[in-house]
């Protein structure tokens, strides 16, 4: 590694601050949130306290949804390990598990789909000694194939309500144009991964003047990067003795949390078709994008309870529903998450203070990344 990056992360990169000021102005968007949606909200529309009616709920299908939950954050361990620490650094599976549960504690600080655990595991594998530009593209594989289902079922389901071959309320606006906004990503991710890894030197000769040149090389060092790893997302996918792990964890992990969300559902004797689970699921976790609710705190909730009312769910049962839904999938597995934050920071100052183990080193290259490269080359 040269001086500007050095092992484990160098002074450069910092640990994201969990400060007072910063956890006492999410608890108090967070209380407000919540009071709105299922106190305010229910009882100006005649529905009543939504929590009142949990007490109606069957304790075997709350377990059972507790059993999804686990599920999924077992997926999504896995989806990391062999996206993020494979081959190219060797995280062994406990610090797997303390990165990624690490994660979910920062989430709540932050908004925009989870940039709070973003930063985290930014830091944490520059300082188990990952270079800064095989962090990014390794996070830009895992987040690509990690959403890559997202757009694929919003299309598939859509297309098999809008049809009539699934059950289910069949609006061109709850089928058709979310599947067309998904299939317009998919192609924009498509073309990104063609951008050629050599984009810097290739506009810099195009630029007077040496400084001109090195913002233009710096500049051009995003969309290469992001395209790099769309094309190690996509090697994954063309090889699956190498990243069968990869994609069986980033599918079960969505195919998880629609079990949580349908348990849910049958807790309070409702019967939901499933396209309708799934594309209601979906469609209400864009709301994860607003950047004013902590990890979608409060907009998640309104757009899934907005998106089951449009397709017809009784209000009375989709409240507390959602409810049960939020409480497994995001509350429940809160206080693990501040556990393993702590866990983390004991584990990054052993590793500061008696440095990296020797397995430490990557792997020889194999299949995938042979094909990343080669990809590359042709491009």
């Amino acid at each position: 590694m040269s001086p500007a990056d050095p092992p484990n992360g160098g002074d450069a990169v910092e640990l994201p601050i969990f400060t007072r000021r910063r956890l006492i102005q999410t608890a108090v968007v967070v209380f407000a949130l919540l009071v709105g949606i299922y106190f305010l909200f229910p009882k100006l529309v005649g529905l009543g306290n939504a929590l009142g009616k949990l007490g109606d709920a069957n304790p075997l299908w709350i377990v059972i949804a507790i059993g999804f939950n686990v599920l999924a954050f077992g997926t999504y361990i896995a989806l990391f390990k062999a996206v993020v620490g494979g081959d190219a650094l060797r995280l062994k599976w406990a610090e797997t598990y303390e990165i990624n549960m690490a994660g979910l504690a920062a989430t709540l600080l932050f908004s925009a789909g989870g940039a709070g655990g973003i930063v985290l595991t930014f830091w944490a594998l520059r300082k188990a000694g990952m270079r800064r530009h095989e962090v990014a593209r390794r996070m830009v594989a895992f987040l690509t194939l990690h959403y890559a289902f997202y757009p694929l079922a919003l299309i598939l389901f859509g297309i098999l309500l809008r049809t009539g071959v699934l059950n289910g309320k069949d609006s061109v606006e709850l089928t058709i144009i979310p599947a067309g906004v998904a299939g317009l990503l998919l192609i924009l991710g498509l073309l990104l991964a063609l951008i050629p890894p050599d984009l810097g030197p290739r506009i810099s000769r195009h630029v007077h003047g040496e400084r001109g040149r090195a913002i233009a090389a710096s500049i051009a060092k995003v969309p290469a990067t992001f395209a790099e790893g769309f094309r190690f997302a996509i090697s994954l996918f063309a090889h699956p003795s190498k990243g069968g792990l990869a994609v069986i964890g980033a599918a079960g992990f969505w195919a998880a949390n629609i079990g949580i969300l349908w348990a849910s559902f049958h807790a309070f004797g409702a019967h939901v078709p499933l396209a309708v689970v799934v594309q209601g699921f979906f469609l209400g976790m864009v709301a994860n994008l607003i950047p004013f609710a902590p990890a979608g705190v409060g907009a998640v909730d309104a757009g899934m309870i907005g998106a089951f009312v449009l397709f017809g769910i009784p209000e009375n049962t989709v409240f507390p529903a959602i409810l049960i839904y939020r409480l497994v999938a995001f509350w429940m597995p809160i206080p693990f998450g501040v556990v393993a934050f702590f866990q983390l920071r004991t584990r990054v100052q052993h590793w500061e203070t008696e440095g990296l183990p020797i397995d430490r080193r990557p792997l020889r290259e194999g299949p995938v990344e042979r094909a990343a490269t080669e990809t590359s080359r042709l491009t």
